[in-house]
């Protein structure tokens, strides 16, 4: 098997941290601390984070969503594949190097999502979009670091604790959902979630199709009234 090879580093603003692109023939992986963040083979779960979020939101007027962390593009992607021609996706993505290795590196792998006219890139904290605007989104996904319990950028523990929660739960329109990813479940957070007034939904998701591992996905609404 060919050895993974450095195509690119970037270091994470705020904490730092050096980030790293890594191929190997055809797979990527995105590795922080020396820990794999992501990988390109490996997006099921993130796909189905996409698709129970956004699929429901298919034949809403100009739906409105907000996804924390860019990644490989793979929950844009599946975003915008059960979206209609009217949504409007705001992608915000801490580390500037993401967005540019996205446009260049990455482009292809889930089929130029940031080309997307229906797509506006914000570069910094997803937490400061958040708290920019009441009642602005239909859905928001959280798709940051390794979730709520496994986070490789400590700036970040805002977004589960109970002030960012709240936070989130103002930005959404009435009967929104937060959704999160994460790598395991965690029942602190899922507490936090019952606590700041959401009704949760908790689903399972395989990394990759119908193998591999198992990760978690949050839909937390926010009620309608």
């Amino acid at each position: 098997m060919n050895p993974w090879v450095v195509i690119d580093q970037a270091t994470v603003p705020g904490d730092g941290g050096e980030m790293k692109l890594l191929q190997r023939t055809h797979e990527f992986t995105i590795n922080v601390k020396n820990e794999e963040l992501m990988n390109s083979r490996l997006h099921g779960s993130e796909d189905t984070l996409a698709e129970l979020t956004c699929k429901p939101l298919a034949t809403r007027r100009r739906p409105a969503v907000l996804i924390g962390g860019l990644g490989m593009g793979y929950t844009l992607r599946a975003a915008l594949d059960h979206l209609g021609p009217q949504a409007h996706v705001v992608v915000a993505e801490l580390v500037p190097a993401v967005i540019q290795w996205n446009r260049t590196y990455l482009a292809d792998l889930a089929g130029r999502p940031l080309e997307d006219p229906r797509v506006t890139v914000r570069q910094g904290d997803v937490g400061v979009v958040i708290r920019e605007k009441p009642a602005a989104y239909d859905a928001i996904l959280l798709d940051v670091d390794n979730g709520p319990d496994g986070l490789t950028h400590k700036g970040n523990d805002r977004l589960y604790l109970s002030g960012g929660l709240a936070d989130a739960k103002t930005a959404l329109k009435p009967g929104g959902v937060l959704a999160v990813w994460s790598a395991q479940p965690d029942k602190a957070f899922t507490k936090r979630l019952r606590a700041a007034g959401f009704n949760i939904e908790e689903v399972p998701a395989r990394s990759r199709g119908t193998r591999g591992r198992w990760h978690h996905i949050w839909l937390a609404q926010k009620p309608q009234a």
